[in-house]
């Protein structure tokens, strides 16, 4: 299948690798001319052949929407739009009626994976009609990991990201626990080696998961997680999913919490939040700080998973 694909950073670099590697047809256009096959969007669509794809990965917010308007102007009736970044699900619903006024598909498609997802696959939450999620299936399969399970028609437009942002907020919740957990056990002179005691925990417990597989992994590569200052962003699907609770009244305790500990790490340095800055780090490649100056935020990393 024939595919254009407009931002080949991290995330969007590696997607166009395996898509090229599953024998996929890729033209990748980014603003780094160094990492772009063409010079423009226009020449990206001229590139395509009609119904076109072009997948969106981008970060969410403005860019997003640039981007979108300038395809709605491009693409013509038949083609689709899909927007795999990390988009507010109520702007997927913004952006589908706009470009449904040219005749022109959209899908929004959450992705997770991180720097991982190249060689893995890509666990994908994606929204939007029947008919257009058809048209890129291939991709779909292609970018999804291998087995039973890693992809989800979640339902209509804004259901992929809205899963995305609950996946992600959830995320939030354990992290906080395993970093907890970390402070705690390097807190108190019995325990003798806190990496081998994460490291157990790997086989029989009801606790053991990938996360826990890329704690033990930052802490062999820094024992103690010295090197990393306490302070770590959030990418905004933290935040949403909280205000998404309060809209529904839904309770969200342990999110919130983990989602307050992350505004806390930006005023003072902590073990717990070098746990967090280091795990990000092993599944999603995000900077890490030797260290930081005192309050502030930096804002949000747009592509973050």
């Amino acid at each position: 299948m024939q595919i254009g694909m407009i931002g080949l950073g991290k995330m969007g670099g590696n997607m166009v690798e395996r898509l090229r590697a599953a024998g996929h047809d890729v033209v990748g256009y980014d603003r780094d001319p160094s990492l772009s096959d063409v010079g423009s969007l226009d020449e990206l669509v001229e590139r395509l052949e009609a119904p076109r794809t072009v997948w969106v990965m981008v970060p969410a917010g403005g860019p997003t929407h640039d981007t979108v308007t300038a395809l709605k102007d491009l693409l013509a009736d038949g083609d689709l739009v899909v927007d795999g970044g990390n988009s507010r699900w109520t702007d997927d619903q913004a952006h589908a009626a706009d470009l449904a006024e040219r005749g022109i598909r959209f899908v929004d498609c959450g992705v997770s994976g991180g720097v991982w997802g190249r060689e893995n696959g890509y666990a994908l939450m994606y929204g939007g009609e029947a008919e257009a999620i058809a048209q890129v299936q291939p991709v779909l399969d292609a970018l999804r990991p291998e087995g039973e399970f890693g992809s989800v028609h979640a339902g209509a437009v804004g259901a992929g990201h809205f899963s995305k942002m609950v996946h992600n907020g959830i995320e939030y919740a354990m992290m906080q626990a395993y970093a907890e957990g970390f402070e705690l056990l390097e807190k108190v002179d019995v325990v003798d080696d806190v990496t081998e005691v994460f490291r157990s925990w790997r086989g029989g417990t009801v606790v053991r998961s990938w996360l826990l597989d890329l704690m033990v992994a930052a802490l062999d590569d820094d024992p103690g997680l010295s090197s990393i200052a306490g302070y770590a962003d959030d990418s905004g699907e933290g935040r949403w999913t909280v205000e998404a609770g309060i809209e529904n009244a839904v309770p969200t305790p342990a999110i919130t919490a983990a989602l307050y500990a992350r505004f806390v790490s930006r005023q003072e340095d902590s073990p717990a939040m070098r746990a967090i800055a280091a795990m990000r780090n092993q599944f999603g490649g995000h900077a890490v700080k030797g260290s930081v100056d005192p309050g502030g935020d930096t804002g949000p990393e747009p592509d973050a998973p």
